[in-house]
């Protein structure tokens, strides 16, 4: 697709960071990962940001053939001669990396909550009469978000869309979330989608939405993990009072 709309993946979202996402989002034990099951839903992933013409970068192909690899490997049967201690599970690697970019991952989340700490030091405190009664919300990843728009494509109608500039609003979009953000604290991710009666217009809105957050203009965040995405302007303040608007 020659005039394909294009949008590029912020370059700290990685395939360790979506194998983490699936790994949490499941809850399974990073030690034993199910890698046949990991494995198909990894490559739904990976489907879903070709359709919606994201910029998928060459890693993600290596670690889904790394993935398809170690699938094949442990179809193999066990070589009985050889004594279990040497017997290497062909996951090992894989869990080793991952084992290790979560502990990078950790560590660069807590030098942040720190110097979000020392930050509020030099904020003035509230008056009395001005209690804080707001929510404090954590940050998403862009799987988070592919989570939340494939809950809402899969209730749309079944067509067969093809995205071309001539199609696509994506600016106009873009303005319109601005403006629905207007004297708004936050918009619950959801609800900018509650007009889009085709695919079409689905994948517009979300792409504009992952077009604000490139551009820093729109941040998005949610209460816990896996649950509900809020949608706050660049220059809101956390925390924020949450209404289903």
């Amino acid at each position: 697709m020659a005039d394909a709309y294009n949008i590029k993946i912020p370059v700290f979202e990685g395939p360790l960071d979506l194998l983490l996402h699936l790994i949490h989002e499941d809850k399974i034990e990073i030690y034993d990962i199910p890698i046949a099951l990991i494995t198909h839903q990894y490559l739904k992933y990976i489907k879903m940001m070709k359709e919606l013409n994201l910029d998928i970068a060459g890693r993600f192909l290596v670690m889904a053939a790394t993935l398809i690899h170690i699938k094949s490997r442990m179809l193999l049967p066990p070589d009985e001669e050889a004594p279990p201690e040497e017997q290497e599970d062909p996951r090992r690697e894989l869990v080793q990396r991952l084992l290790e970019y979560q502990a990078f991952k950790e560590a660069a989340v807590s030098l942040r909550d720190k110097e979000e700490e020392w930050m509020k030091v030099f904020r003035r405190e509230p008056l009395s009469d001005e209690a804080d009664e707001g929510v404090y919300l954590f940050d998403v990843s862009l799987f988070d978000l592919l989570r939340g728009f494939k809950k809402i494509l899969d209730s749309a109608p079944p067509e067969v869309v093809t995205i071309t500039k001539e199609t696509l609003t994506v600016k106009d979009k873009m303005s319109l979330i601005m403006e629905m953000l207007e004297g708004q604290e936050a918009i619950r991710f959801e609800n900018f989608f509650r007009e889009g009666v085709t695919k079409a217009l689905l994948i517009v809105t979300f792409i504009a939405l992952l077009e604000l957050i490139r551009l820093g203009l729109v941040r998005a965040y949610q209460e816990r993990e896996f649950e509900n995405i809020w949608v706050i302007k660049q220059n809101v303040d956390l925390p924020i009072n949450l209404t289903d608007s």
